[in-house]
């Protein structure tokens, strides 16, 4: 079973951020970026009865959280924003992702997308997806003819 993970803009950020790093990062005058995207790390495994998926989302709300199952294909959503204080910090470094960001995994076809469950705990959005009762292994016996 592969499920295989789509992220369009890779290649785009990935290009952004050599030319940052080229340029030698922020000019005089110029606000940090705070609203750039980003990828959560995620861990999928499977066993007989289902397909799990745990995406690193801390500092992320669950209302800011969008999950979604259509034509065989599991989108997670989600916003990490920027919590700017009344009063002027001295930032000396950011480097914790912001903003918004965009999964989609292809779902094998032995998954029940009706029965899907999600839990937030710790930072950690824990996504399980049943197996339909037909992709589930069975055993069967042997008689043995005497």
């Amino acid at each position: 079973m592969a499920i295989t993970r789509w992220d369009p803009f890779r290649e785009v950020v990935a290009l952004q951020n050599r030319m940052n790093s080229l340029f030698g990062g922020l000019r005089e005058g110029e606000a940090p970026m705070t609203t750039a995207s980003f990828v959560p790390a995620v861990d999928i495994y499977e066993d007989p009865q289902k397909v799990v998926l745990k995406l690193e989302v801390p500092g992320i709300e669950e209302k800011d959280l969008d999950i979604r199952v259509e034509n065989n294909t599991l989108t997670v959503k989600g916003e990490r924003k920027f919590e700017k204080e009344e009063k002027e910090e001295n930032f000396h470094r950011i480097e914790r992702s912001y903003g918004s960001f965009y999964r989609a995994f292809t779902l094998p076809s032995s998954v029940d997308t009706e029965n899907v469950g999600a839990s937030y705990n710790a930072g950690v959005l824990k996504l399980e997806l049943k197996k339909k009762p037909e992709a589930q292994p069975k055993q069967i016996k042997v008689n043995v003819a005497a």
